[in-house]
């Protein structure tokens, strides 16, 4: 693995983000001295999500997905730019698309939702709170002009959004549940932080400065789950406190268990100075969760 490291880093590092891959002729894919295909998301996203590339440089690379690939007033966030056209190499069947459409330089909703949890993965809950909005198919048909531009449903999930300019925001391919699992995951684990550890659930969310909190429910067998999480008014957005029926959980791990009872979860996000006093015991804990969270989050 290390050796595998050190070789992307050597030779797939592009300048401001990685190359995709190289062709048999040794041509680099995904490479600015390119004129076809540039840029592509998917190794920037998980130059992040791997936690293997060096992280300046991970986020330079995020830094050109946003300037090259995020179309925020069209809600896009495309696969690759520019399209495959004219090129004299074969990338394969996406060469068969026409520019534009489906995955050759449109959004391929799959690889746009691992956008979204790259920018989780660095703590940008705003810019994950904007990629999300995006992404969700309510957006793209919030208003007539809009419905009639994606031209499919707007309460499932399109597995790919055209940006050819004579089909600007058309919806592909529908119901596509690879997309609406990950789509799912973004939501639930990465923003609203709610994982599940074989005998236990940690909640660590990543949502924007604007929501005071929210609360949700969590079914385990005939048990019960009911977690309000309270943003706090500090400039921390780390979790600071977990409660399980009003006794601190000094690990942040709360335990599952079915006894058929309900339970209440406060969770409470903020840095120490926002916070209540707390004993050393929780502080020490504080600081055990982080360090864990730095290594278990890829």
């Amino acid at each position: 693995m290390e050796r595998l490291k050190s070789a992307l880093e050597n030779e797939a590092w592009d300048g401001e983000w990685y190359l995709r891959a190289f062709y048999d002729s040794g041509a680099p894919l995904g490479s600015a001295q390119g004129e076809e295909c540039e840029i592509d998301s998917i190794a920037q996203s998980w130059s992040v999500i791997s936690g293997a590339a060096d992280k300046t440089r991970a986020a330079m690379a995020m830094q050109s997905v946003q300037e090259r690939l995020v179309l925020e007033q069209e809600s896009l966030i495309l696969l690759l730019a520019p399209p495959f056209d004219k090129t004299q190499e074969d990338p394969g069947y996406i060469k068969g698309y026409l520019p534009g459409v489906r995955e050759n330089g449109g959004q391929y909703t799959h690889a746009a939702i691992w956008v979204a949890i790259a920018r989780v993965l660095q703590g940008d809950s705003e810019g994950a709170y904007r990629l999300f909005t995006m992404l969700s198919p309510m957006n793209h048909a919030r208003t007539p002009e809009r419905a009639a531009q994606y031209k499919v449903e707007p309460y499932v999930i399109a597995a790919d959004i055209y940006s050819h300019p004579q089909h600007l925001g058309r919806g592909g391919w529908t119901w596509y549940t690879g997309s609406a699992s990950w789509f799912y995951r973004l939501g639930v684990e990465y923003m609203l932080g709610l994982r599940l550890h074989g005998d236990h659930f940690t909640v660590e969310p990543c949502i924007p400065s604007h929501w005071p909190g929210y609360s949700m429910t969590l079914r385990h067998i005939d048990t019960f789950y009911h977690i309000r999480v309270d943003a706090g008014t500090g400039t921390g957005r780390e979790v600071g406190l977990v409660e399980l029926d009003g006794s601190p959980v000094h690990d942040f791990k709360v335990p599952l268990v079915n006894d058929r009872n309900s339970h209440e979860v406060l969770v409470r996000m903020g840095s120490e100075t926002s916070m209540p006093p707390a004993t050393e015991e929780l502080r020490a804990g504080q600081v055990e969760h982080a360090e864990r969270i730095g290594t278990d989050s890829v």
